[in-house]
C-alpha cells in the first residue's frame, strides 16, 4: 500500500518490493526519515480516527484488525531508523533522534489517552461479555492487552493529569535517547590507546592486529586501540600480563560516564530515575519498578526481591571463595597484593588453566566465526527444526558488514531472512540484540526479516574473526531470540515473535545457549581455522566440567547490575539524589544493603553506563534474565529428558512456544510444554547455588 501523504520518491512510501519486504538500503538515505516519520504519524492519526469515529458497534474486525492494520507506514520508518541509530549512527541521525523522541510520544499518547478508544474498547469488551460476539483466541487477548495498555497510559485521570503525564513521556524518552547518545561517545572517548606493543603482553597475534587497525581507523597513525565493550570487565583483561595495563583498561571501563564533562551521563540518568517515579505516582503506582512488575509475568516487586534476596547471599559467598583462589595464584606472582577487579578475569584464566588444563587463549584458534556461524548456530537449527540458511549477496543491509541469509524452513519454503552484523565499530552502540525489520503476520501477509547485531572487534582483511568463548555464548544467545522472530506463525503483527513481556523474552535466547555445549555441535564448529584439526577431545570434556567455574563471579555482577535497577527504580521522586556526586555513594549503599558487594567484583554494568535501564527498554526489568534462566534451566532439563538435540523436540518447543508470539498468557506456553509451572532447582544447581 502506498502512502497517501509521503512524496512517492521516498523509499518508505510503499511496502518494498524486494524479497521478504527487505527494506531497500541502497536508496534509503538520511533525508528520507523524518518526512516519512511526520506523514507516517499523520496517517496513522487519521487512520486510527476513522476507527474511532465509525458508528457501528465495535467487532473484532472494524476495531481490533482495523487498529492492526493502522500505522504501516510509521511503522516502517522506524523499524529502519530505529535499527540504523543503534547499530550504524551519526550526529546527524543522533541529532534527528533527539528531535523526534518526544514527538513520537505525544503521538503515541494521543493515540492511547483518546477517551474514544477506552470507550469503543470497553464497548468491545462489555459484547463480548454479553454473548453479543466473540472473539478469536488471539483477538481476545489483544483486546485484553489494549485495555489494560490503554489503562496504564493514564486513560482514568482527569484532563491535567494527562496533560502531566504527556509533557512526563516526552521528556523521558528524550532523555533516555540521549543517555544512550552520551554512553556512545563517551565509550569512544574512554577507549585505551596504547603506545607500545609491549604492554599488548599476552595478546593473541590477532587481538594485537585488531587493536592497531581499530587505532587506524580512528586516525591514530601509531599504537593499538583496546575498545571497550558495554561489560564492566573487559574480555581483554583475561590476557594482559601487564597489571598496569589491565588496571588503566578496567579504570577507563568503569569510569565510564561519571568522569565529568560533555559526555558524563549522570546528569541525565538522576532526571531520568525521578521523572520516571513521578510518572509512575500519576499513574497510582508506589513507583517505577511496580509500574513495569505488573505488566510482566513477575506482577510484583515483591516477587522480584524475593527471588534476588534468594539468589545474591549464596552468590556473594561463591564469589568470595573463588576470590580467595585468585588471590593465592595473584600472590604467587606479587607477594602481598591484593586482588582487584583487574586482576579477576586473568587470574581466573590462570586458575582455569591449571586446574582444568584450558584457558580462553588457547580455544580461540578453534573459535573462527565462520565456522562458529555455520557449522554451530545454524547447524543446531537445522537439526532442530530443520532450517536451512543460504547467503543472498543480491541483496544489501544497512552497513558493508551486514551479510543477509535467506532462510527456508524443512519442506524448503520461504521462511524469512536473517541479518547478520557481527562486528564492532565506532557508530555502533556497545552490547548485543536483536531487532525486527519486518514483523511475521499472516494478517498482513509478511514474512519475517530480523537483524543480530554483535560487536566483536574486526581484524584486518584477511585475517581470521577468532572468538573468544563468551563471544560464541553471546552468537547462539541472540540467535535464540534471532528464531523466536523467525519462528513466529501469528495473525496479528503486534503479537509477532519477541512480542512478550520483557521477563519472558529472553527464556527462547537462553534456552538457545545450551547448544553451544551440545558435544555433537561443539565438535562440529570447534575447528581451528589454520590447521583444520578439530579441539581435542579432551578439551571438550574439560570445557563440559568446567562450566560451574567462576560461577560465583558471574552470577554476583550479574545480580549487582539487576540490584541497581531495582534500586533506582524504587525510589519516591523525592529519595532520588538530585547531586551527580551522589551516584556512587548509592550504588555502594544498594549493594552492601543486598548483601552483594564483593570486593574485586564490579557489577556487570556500573549506573552511569547501565544502558539497558537508562537507554533501553529494561528499566526495572533487568531481573529478567535470571527470571527467564528459571524457565530456561528447567526448559534444558525437559530436553535432557526427551534425548536432547532431536527435531522431535525441536518442533514440540517451536510449536508450543516459539511460534506463538504473544498470543496468550506467555506462562502458559511453558505450562502447555512442561505440564507444570517452572521450578527454580535446576537454576539453583546450574548456578552452584543449590
Amino acid at each position: 500500500m502506498t502512502s497517501t501523504t509521503l512524496d512517492p520518491a521516498n523509499p518508505f512510501a510503499r511496502r518494498s518490493e524486494l524479497p521478504y519486504g527487505l527494506p531497500d538500503f541502497t536508496v534509503i538515505a538520511d533525508e528520507h526519515y523524518l518526512p516519512a516519520f511526520e506523514a507516517g504519524m499523520v496517517e496513522e492519526l487519521a487512520e486510527v480516527d476513522a476507527i474511532l469515529a465509525d458508528p457501528a458497534p465495535p467487532t473484532e474486525e472494524n476495531t481490533l484488525v482495523a487498529l492492526e492494520r493502522s500505522g504501516a507506514l510509521l511503522h516502517r520508518v522506524a523499524t529502519v531508523f530505529f535499527n540504523r541509530t543503534s547499530a550504524d549512527s551519526s550526529p546527524a541521525l543522533d541529532e534527528l533522534e533527539e528531535q523526534l523522541a518526544p514527538r513520537l510520544a505525544a503521538h503515541e499518547d494521543a493515540i492511547l489517552l483518546d477517551p474514544r478508544l477506552h470507550a469503543r474498547l470497553e464497548a468491545l469488551a462489555a459484547r463480548v461479555d454479553s454473548g453479543e460476539v466473540s472473539l478469536a483466541a488471539d483477538a481476545a487477548w489483544l483486546l485484553h492487552t489494549l485495555r489494560r495498555d490503554v489503562a496504564r497510559a493514564g486513560a482514568a485521570l482527569d484532563p491535567v493529569a494527562q496533560a502531566q503525564v504527556r509533557d512526563l513521556n516526552a521528556r523521558i524518552t528524550t532523555l533516555e535517547s540521549r543517555f544512550g547518545r552520551q554512553l556512545l561517545a563517551e565509550s569512544n572517548a574512554s577507549a585505551v590507546l596504547v603506545e607500545d606493543e609491549a604492554e599488548l603482553e599476552g595478546l593473541g597475534g590477532e587481538q594485537v592486529a585488531a587493536a592497531r587497525q581499530a587505532a587506524a581507523d580512528r586516525g591514530h597513525e601509531h599504537g593499538w586501540l583496546i575498545e571497550l565493550t558495554l561489560f564492566s570487565s573487559q574480555p581483554v583483561l583475561g590476557a594482559l600480563r601487564r597489571r598496569d595495563v589491565r588496571r588503566r583498561v578496567h579504570e577507563a571501563s568503569v569510569g565510564r560516564g561519571a568522569r565529568g564533562g560533555e559526555h558524563d551521563t549522570r546528569a541525565t540518568l538522576l532526571e531520568l530515575a525521578r521523572l520516571r517515579a513521578e510518572r509512575a505516582r500519576l499513574l497510582g503506582y508506589e513507583h517505577h519498578a511496580a509500574y513495569v512488575a505488573e505488566d510482566a509475568t513477575a506482577r510484583t516487586t515483591a516477587a522480584v526481591a524475593s527471588m534476588l534476596a534468594r539468589l545474591a547471599p549464596a552468590a556473594a559467598a561463591n564469589a568470595r571463595r573463588e576470590a580467595a583462589d585468585l588471590e593465592g595464584a595473584l600472590q604467587a606472582d606479587e607477594p602481598g597484593a591484593t586482588l582487584e577487579a583487574w586482576d579477576w578475569p586473568y587470574y581466573a584464566e590462570r586458575v582455569r588453566a591449571e586446574r582444568y588444563s584450558l584457558d580462553d587463549a588457547a580455544l580461540r584458534p578453534y573459535l573462527e566465526l565462520e565456522r562458529v556461524v555455520h557449522d554451530g548456530v545454524f547447524h543446531a537449527a537445522n537439526r532442530l527444526y530443520g532450517l536451512t540458511f543460504a547467503e543472498r549477496v543480491d541483496l544489501v543491509g544497512y552497513h558493508p558488514d551486514v551479510r543477509v541469509f535467506e532462510v527456508r524452513d524443512a519442506g524448503g519454503g520461504p521462511l524469512g531472512l536473517f541479518l547478520a552484523d557481527w562486528y564492532t565499530r565506532e557508530s555502533k552502540r556497545g552490547g548485543a540484540w536483536m531487532n525486527n525489520l519486518v514483523d511475521q503476520s499472516r494478517l498482513l501477509d509478511d514474512l519475517p526479516v530480523v537483524v543480530n547485531n554483535l560487536n566483536i572487534p574486526k581484524p584486518p582483511a584477511g585475517e581470521p574473526t577468532l572468538l573468544t568463548w563468551d563471544e560464541v555464548i553471546t552468537a547462539f544467545h541472540e540467535f535464540g531470540h534471532a528464531l523466536h522472530g523467525l519462528l513466529s506463525d501469528v495473525r496479528l503483527p503486534s503479537q509477532s515473535g519477541t512480542e512478550v513481556p520483557r521477563d519472558f523474552v529472553e527464556y527462547p535466547s537462553q534456552v538457545n545457549e545450551m547448544w553451544a555445549w551440545e558435544p555433537s555441535v561443539l565438535e562440529r564448529y570447534a575447528v581451528h581455522h589454520a590447521t583444520g584439526e578439530p579441539m581435542p577431545r579432551a578439551w571438550i570434556e574439560t570445557m563440559l566440567a568446567s562450566r560451574q567455574f567462576n560461577e560465583g563471579f558471574a552470577t554476583t555482577e550479574y545480580l549487582a547490575a539487576a540490584i541497581l535497577d531495582q534500586a533506582w527504580h524504587t525510589l519516591t521522586p523525592e529519595e532520588v539524589p538530585t547531586d551527580v556526586a551522589e551516584v556512587e555513594a548509592f550504588e555502594a549503599r544498594a549493594l552492601e544493603a543486598a548483601g552483594i558487594a564483593v570486593h574485586a567484583v564490579a557489577p556487570r554494568y556500573r549506573t552511569s553506563y547501565f544502558n539497558h535501564v537508562f537507554g533501553g527498554g529494561y528499566a526495572a526489568a533487568y531481573y529478567s534474565y535470571i527470571w527467564s534462566e528459571v524457565l530456561d534451566a528447567d526448559t534444558v532439563e525437559w530436553f535432557a529428558e526427551n534425548g536432547g538435540l532431536r527435531r522431535e523436540n525441536g518442533d514440540r518447543f517451536r510449536t508450543a512456544l516459539l511460534s506463538r508470539g504473544g498470543t496468550r498468557d506467555v506462562l502458559d506456553f511453558f505450562r502447555d510444554l512442561r505440564g507444570r509451572d517452572p521450578e527454580i532447582a535446576p537454576l539453583l544447581a546450574r548456578r552452584g547455588l543449590a
